[in-house]
């Protein structure tokens, strides 16, 4: 399985766009093949930092994910208006 965590960095300005994208990008990643679990995060102490949580079966179901329309759509808007970290951890 593959987990990643994509932290994002988002200034007041653009926070409810980015957390709107981010809903529909979870919404719809949950019903991909594959998919164990995708989730968004609000940090507790930094109103500017969300978190997106995600597990994946294999490479193959994330590489679907990363090459759907709503990824590329999605991702695009939230990379547009913040600041996008990935870690990724293979277990």
């Amino acid at each position: 399985m593959l987990r990643l965590n994509c932290f994002i960095s988002v200034s007041p300005a653009h926070r409810e766009a980015v957390l709107s994208a981010a809903r529909r990008l979870t919404e719809a990643s949950l019903k991909q093949d594959g998919c164990i679990a995708y989730d968004i995060f609000e940090s507790a102490t930094r109103r500017e930092v969300l978190m997106i949580c995600e597990t994946w079966r294999d490479q193959t179901a994330l590489d679907a994910h990363s090459a759907s329309d709503v990824f590329a759509k999605e991702v695009g808007t939230i990379s547009s208006l913040a600041e996008m970290k990935l870690e990724t951890f293979v277990f």
